[in-house]
């Protein structure tokens, strides 16, 4: 019997259709607990999905840092990965576009509100989606909680199925 497709897989899909070359950039704070997973995502990655049209960026938490390789890459889509208090179940998904952001708590670790970043990124005329992880804990502290750890594993599965 085949696997069925999960709920984050399935919208990913439809989000990517058409994609060229793709940037999956990681957001967030390594010594803030489940706000890493963005970055942990995006290292998971490394080495995995092909180089010659993926371009996966360790934003931290300065992603416009890398506005220009960015650019450069010339990317058809780039998909920001973050932890984000949305008043969700820890380790709940959502995959959001970038004039969403307003519907959300300002809740940052980050020098630029993504809102900003985004906007920067309007010019290269990408396909620009946000895929948001409720975290659990945004303590000062290293390893990320069980619940997204688990969460973080499944994006990746789906990402390397999507861009490989």
């Amino acid at each position: 019997m085949p696997k069925r497709e999960c709920g984050v897989e399935k919208e990913l899909r439809e989000w990517f259709r058409g994609a060229g070359r793709v940037v999956v950039v990681g957001v967030g704070n390594p010594i803030r607990m489940d706000d890493f997973v963005g970055l942990k995502i995006v290292q998971d990655l490394k080495g995995k999905a092909p180089s010659d049209r993926v371009m996966l960026v360790e934003g931290e938490t300065v992603p416009e840092n890398y506005l220009q390789e960015i650019v450069e890459f010339k990317p058809t889509h780039v998909l920001i990965i973050d932890a984000a208090k949305m008043g969700l179940k820890a380790g709940e998904v959502k995959l959001i576009s970038p004039q969403e952001l307003t519907s959300y708590p300002a809740f940052s670790t980050h020098m630029l509100p993504l809102r900003i970043f985004c906007e920067y990124l309007k010019t290269i005329n990408a396909k620009i989606g946000l895929l948001l992880i409720e975290p659990e804990k945004t303590d000062f502290g290293e390893g990320i909680t069980q619940k997204v750890e688990t969460v973080s594993r499944t994006i990746n599965e789906v990402l390397l199925k999507l861009l490989t």
